[in-house]
């Protein structure tokens, strides 16, 4: 005979604890042990995106060719949504109580993406496939890392990651073009 489902309840004593520590906003004693290691992962995706956003520009005013216009407006549009994605990131960081790390002095080193002079539209494109590749394992990594830890977050990073392997796609077909 199979057993009866418990009922759903929800935690009391994490509603008590909700009443205390107003000054921390948002972040309830649920958090727990894992915001200093959510805020960590959170800022080093903000480098990654500033990185990107970076990288990207470059390319954007460096590319030349016969398909060079194009693309290069192309590359304008995704620096673009990585500076969004940016900019989600700081403010996930500050509503966790913590700061967003825009120091530009090891930036690269913060990152999970490379930073490239490339010069030929070919290997700029290459370039950013290979970044938003690295961009779509670190964020489905960073999705299990989170997982229901905290929610609001993993909503933030599952969008970003679909914005990532919509990108990783079109270079993959400029690849073609290029």
């Amino acid at each position: 005979m199979a057993e009866a489902p418990t009922a759903l309840r929800l935690d009391e004593a994490g509603l008590r604890a909700a009443r205390s520590d107003l000054d921390e906003g948002a972040v309830t004693p649920a958090y727990g042990p894992w915001r200093d290691d959510i805020l960590k992962l959170l800022n080093g995706a903000l480098a990654t995106e500033l990185i990107c956003v970076l990288r990207y520009r470059r390319h954007h005013f460096m590319a030349t060719g016969l398909e060079s216009p194009s693309i290069a407006e192309e590359f304008l549009v995704h620096a673009n949504a990585e500076l969004g994605h940016a900019d989600r990131l700081a403010q996930r960081i500050v509503q966790l109580g913590g700061e967003p790390d825009f120091n530009p002095v090891g930036l690269p080193g913060r990152s999970h993406a490379d930073y490239d002079e490339v010069n030929d539209l070919k290997a700029m494109i290459k370039s950013n496939l290979i970044a938003e590749r690295v961009a779509v394992e670190t964020y489905r990594q960073m999705i299990g890392l989170v997982g229901d830890k905290d929610s609001t977050t993993r909503r933030l990073l599952e969008d970003i990651l679909a914005d990532e392997e919509e990108h990783a796609d079109e270079l993959k077909d400029w690849m073609a073009r290029a």
